[in-house]
């Protein structure tokens, strides 16, 4: 992936926000704000995007985004149904229209037979709609997983964001 791939889908995911007159918030795990560093990169993304949540550990993820401890000893971190929970978390957290989570294991520890190295959770919101998540594994080391992960988060906020402006 290059960096001008991921600074175009920024800038794109900002005009169609900025198009509709609503802001972003971020939930990211395993990526460790790199989404929220590739959007603040954009001149201007202060006008549509609205903050970001860094929730590393499930402490966290309790803490700032209310995931509840029944989510996470059922499914793990890793899973749809976190990822969904901190999506709505950001959203309720925040004064954003759309809000996407990411949640994952970049590795190179920590895979499991169920939940390989490269498994990334992500789910998309939109405060006055549906939240949508998908779970997908990359292959590669950390540093292409996480920017993957990165890659198809923007890919699939344009898309919701273009949906709702239709």
């Amino acid at each position: 992936m290059s960096q001008s791939t991921v600074t175009m889908l920024a800038g794109l995911l900002g005009k169609e926000l900025l198009l509709a007159g609503q802001m972003l918030v971020t939930a990211e795990s395993c990526t460790g704000g790199g989404l929220a560093y590739n959007i603040t990169s954009i001149a201007g993304s202060s006008q549509w995007y609205e903050r970001g949540f860094i929730t590393y550990s499930n402490e966290s993820k309790q803490q700032l985004l209310r995931v509840s401890t029944e989510l996470l000893e059922t499914y793990g971190a890793v899973s749809e149904a976190v990822a969904t929970a901190m999506a709505r978390g950001a959203i309720d957290n925040s004064q954003a229209d759309f809000a996407v989570a990411i949640t994952g294991i970049a590795g190179p520890d920590g895979g499991t037979d169920g939940k390989p190295v490269g498994t990334v959770c992500l789910a998309r919101s939109v405060r006055q709609g549906d939240t949508k998540s998908t779970q997908l594994v990359f292959g590669g080391d950390r540093k292409q997983i996480r920017e993957q992960a990165i890659l198809i988060a923007l890919q699939g906020l344009i898309d919701v964001v273009k949906a709702s402006n239709s």
